[in-house]
């Protein structure tokens, strides 16, 4: 068999296996997304390395990065790692570029309030349902839910009923997530 043939074949079985692979029940990759609670805006954020791309205002949804791959069977405690910033939502208070101590004034107190935070979630179990990506929801004290739910946030069928809009509590419980506090790493 010649070798321009040989390598022809070779390729298409390659595709073939890779087209099986993919297509497997419950290995579909799915886009990442994310709804945000809370009054912060969610910068960037990231599932397992992956971006969700969007920069989500307060009490807004948003994502769209490709892509979180579910396995094809759920086990108790699988989890996910996020990894995501928080910052001021808005820039109504930016003065421009004009009056440049100003601007530099207004960039120092907009990079005081952005945090760093990465924390490992629990996937809930969808044994049994179609998977369809995933959707992070950021509450108020940085804490995360997440669902693999193909169905839609608001919907009757969406797992997670959490209100968009939820106030922010005077104060936080202690957290067990990390996140950077002015190039320190605290534990929370």
């Amino acid at each position: 068999m010649p070798v321009k043939a040989r390598g022809q074949r070779l390729l298409l079985i390659a595709s073939m296996l890779v087209g099986t692979a993919i297509s497997a029940p419950g290995a579909e990759a799915g886009i990442i997304e994310a709804i945000n609670h809370t009054h912060w805006a969610i910068n960037h954020f990231s599932v397992d390395g992956r971006s969700g791309i969007d920069i989500i205002g307060a009490y807004q949804g948003g994502g769209g990065g490709c892509c979180y791959v579910a396995p094809p069977k759920w086990r108790p405690g699988m989890t996910v790692r996020v990894d995501w910033e928080t910052g001021v939502s808005g820039t109504k208070e930016f003065p421009g570029f004009a009056d440049w101590p100003k601007y530099l004034a207004w960039k120092a107190e907009v990079n005081a309030q952005t945090r760093q935070h990465t924390k490992l979630v629990e996937i809930p179990d969808y044994t049994g349902q179609k998977v369809c990506g995933i959707t992070v929801h950021f509450l108020p004290c940085d804490e995360l839910q997440v669902s693999t739910s193909c169905y839609a946030y608001g919907t009757p069928e969406y797992p997670i009923k959490t209100p968009l809009h939820l106030p922010q509590p005077q104060s936080c419980p202690q957290n067990k997530h990390k996140h950077k506090d002015n190039d320190s790493e605290v534990s929370q």
